[in-house]
């Protein structure tokens, strides 16, 4: 933004205003951007942290040829962990790769049976709740707090947004003899306050567009912006494929609701009816029976030959029916999602629908790419070490903003910049406007801050310290 057009008390008041709401917005996000940026980066290397912590469950001792059928994998997975009901098998392309059996215990938690595709035999059972990776995953969307914390990260999220639009507008070049690049570069040779001012801005200015992205392609996965970009796109018919409109109705299940199990396209799509007579007469499914499976060992194979004749290498991965209307869902996750493609088929094995990239709306093929740069599978090695530069730039800056803070802030208050009684009012509206399309959360929690700082705050004398 150019001050040069305003009067010096009008570019003041922009100038403390910004600094004002990146003080308040740094304050609030910088545990949760410390615990996003810590957990992120663990969870950009999963594969490989996993790889190296439990060898012995992920790979086979020989490379495999010929495999023994799924339901014989998943049986051997079963009776190795009694009383667990399998959901899903992750069949590996790369043949010194175990299999995966995910199972559901009674009280709710899971269990991943590694088995030899070769001959059967079960390698071993992990709890991924309890992996290193398993546990910055769920801290990552929820802090562990279920919904509660989805909705407490997504805030926190919608406010980084903030913070970082502000930040650039503080950290940004104004003197005329000042260049660019002098900004960007940490001033090593300064000492206390003024070092850590320069690393923050230049730390700032190389990463903040990166985060940014970053914000972008997590926001899908969230409860409110999440289920608000994806009625939108679902209503301009940008969204799941079309051919799943067929199987919408009142009572039909979706595809799935587990975060990050299937594509982000199809995780509200109304799953395919394997029981056709039910699915297009209204008539209610069969009650399922305990301990039924409503999927076949022949079935399995005759829908994994269907995907392997159209040329399929990929990784696959395999829900099993838990209804007996449920179909068989197998699709593939390739690091780049134009290779994507999910079938639906019936406990018999016949193809019921199959759709890729190429079918889903531009609203989601764009979050699609999205997810899977923000994961840094896209460009392989390359777009790992991006991400995790930016997670690192994230920990730089909450440090420097934090120990800025705390050296200039009088005793006892939060040391906020003092508030002008002019208010910036026509910058106000635009970031409320920009924000009510864009983020709604941000712009209502915006209005509830702004009323509680301009009214609420200096009238009450408990809350003086907040200034």
């Amino acid at each position: 933004m150019d001050n040069s057009t305003l009067t010096p008390h009008a570019a003041n008041d922009r100038y403390r205003l910004f600094w004002r709401w990146h003080l308040y917005a740094g304050l609030f996000v910088a545990p949760f951007l410390l615990v996003l940026a810590v957990t992120g980066a663990i969870y950009l290397f999963n594969d490989e942290l996993n790889d190296a912590f439990y060898p012995q469950l992920r790979f086979t001792s020989a490379p495999w040829t010929a495999r023994v059928p799924l339901g014989e994998m998943i049986d051997a997975a079963q009776a190795n962990t009694p009383d667990a009901t399998p959901t899903r098998i992750d069949l590996p392309a790369d043949h010194l790769r175990a299999a995966q059996v995910h199972l559901q215990l009674a009280d709710g938690a899971s269990r991943i049976a590694y088995v030899d595709p070769g001959d059967g035999t079960v390698l071993g059972v992990l709890a991924p709740a309890r992996t290193l990776v398993g546990i910055a995953e769920r801290l990552h969307g929820s802090l562990m707090l279920g919904t509660f914390g989805r909705y407490v990260m997504e805030l926190a999220a919608c406010w980084t947004v903030l913070l970082i639009v502000s930040g650039l507008y503080l950290g940004w070049p104004r003197a005329q003899d000042e260049r660019w690049w002098r900004a960007v570069l940490p001033k090593l040779g300064s000492r206390g306050r003024m070092l850590w001012k320069s690393i923050h801005r230049a730390t700032g200015l190389w990463v903040a567009l990166l985060v940014l992205f970053l914000v972008a392609t997590g926001l899908p996965w969230a409860v409110f912006w999440g289920g608000w970009i994806r009625g939108g796109a679902e209503l301009v018919g940008e969204g799941y494929p079309a051919v799943y409109r067929r199987y919408a109705a009142p009572q039909a299940p979706q595809v799935s609701d587990a975060f990050n199990d299937v594509p982000w396209t199809l995780q509200h799509a109304p799953m395919p009816a394997a029981d056709t007579t039910s699915a297009h007469h209204g008539h209610a499914p069969p009650a399922p029976q305990p301990g039924a499976r409503h999927w076949t060992t022949v079935g399995l194979e005759r829908a994994i030959a269907h995907i392997r004749a159209a040329r399929t290498d990929d990784e696959l991965r395999v829900f099993l029916p838990s209804e007996a209307r449920g179909a068989l869902t197998a699709y593939t996750y390739p690091a780049r999602p134009q290779g994507q493609v999910t079938y639906h088929f019936d406990r018999e094995g016949t193809l019921l629908v199959s759709t890729g990239f190429d079918d889903y709306g531009v609203v989601a093929q764009a979050i699609e790419l999205g997810v899977q740069l923000h994961m840094g599978n896209y460009f392989g090695r390359l777009n790992q070490l991006v991400m995790l530069a930016t997670c690192i730039g994230v920990v730089v800056l909450v440090v420097t903003g934090t120990t800025m803070w705390w050296r200039r802030r009088p005793p006892g208050r939060i040391g906020a910049p003092g508030a002008s009684a002019r208010i910036p009012t026509r910058v106000l509206l635009a970031l409320l406007l920009i924000s009510a399309i864009a983020l709604p959360l941000l712009a209502a929690s915006l209005l509830v801050v702004l009323a509680f700082d301009r009214w609420l705050r200096p009238r009450v004398t408990a809350l003086r310290w907040l200034r």
